[in-house]
């Protein structure tokens, strides 16, 4: 019984660590409010060095050109109007990497949430 249990323990311990492997290392700005977001399905990551990733749902990450985003943005709104884009930007970053995307966002009419540390 004590086998069955340390073996699932470890199962546990396993899955949970490789449950993101594919994620971004970004450094999130923090914020004090704890409320999240849960209907997230683009994303748009800017890591520290400027460098644009896309992904739908729990696609692994692409790297795209900052010219192709708006592109990348307008097809995925024509897929589903109603989608939130999660903005998930470095904070040592340049602030006009952030209002890049804010107003493709904007002209677009796309629901956008900037993703924090908690």
């Amino acid at each position: 019984m004590t086998d069955l249990v340390f073996l699932l323990l470890l199962f546990f311990i396993m899955a949970s660590t490789m449950s993101s492997p594919n994620d971004i290392k970004i450094n999130l700005p923090q914020a004090r409010a704890k409320t999240t977001t849960k209907q997230v399905v683009a994303k748009v990551s800017i890591d520290n060095l400027g460098v644009y990733y896309v992904a739908l749902g729990k696609q692994k990450p692409v790297e795209i050109n900052a010219e192709d985003l708006e592109m990348y943005l307008a097809g995925v709104q024509a897929q589903d109007s109603t989608m939130y884009i999660a903005l998930h930007a470095d904070q040592d970053i340049a602030y006009k990497e952030v209002v890049r995307v804010l107003d493709i966002a904007n002209e677009h009419k796309m629901k956008v949430v900037i993703a924090t540390k908690r």
